[in-house]
């Protein structure tokens, strides 16, 4: 799907995306990774979902964002809450949504100025 929204300056904002991939600024990103209106983070959670563990959930927390959406591939799945410790100590909101009502939430936030970032897995076709 292609999302099409007022460029908005000097921020990561998601063009486009598909099961297996995510556009940012139109540059195209095959692997999981965290995104945050000034900051792509590749190599993240590259075991997929099912190895999502909390030292991955504390590569979220420690971006410090306000807001935080786990984008679980094609469908919402739910980590195990002892995973999301670090979140949860670190005082951080999050939403666990499928990947495409994560980047849509992902880019409505980060246009409204909102420290946010969007950890998202993708699924190999």
């Amino acid at each position: 799907m292609k999302l099409y929204q007022d460029k908005v300056a000097d921020l990561n904002m998601i063009t486009g995306y598909a099961i297996d991939h995510v556009m940012i600024n139109k540059v195209r990103y095959d692997e999981n990774l965290i995104l945050q209106p000034s900051k792509i983070v590749t190599g993240w959670a590259t075991g997929g979902f099912d190895a999502l563990d909390e030292a991955q959930i504390a590569r979220i927390a420690a971006l410090e964002a306000e807001v935080v959406i786990i984008g679980t591939g094609a469908r919402q799945r739910f980590p195990s809450p002892a995973l999301l410790r670090p979140l949860i100590s670190a005082r951080i909101g999050f939403e666990i949504m499928d990947l495409g009502s994560a980047c849509r939430t992902y880019n409505i936030l980060a246009g409204e100025g909102r420290n946010a970032a969007a950890a998202l897995i993708l699924e190999r076709s």
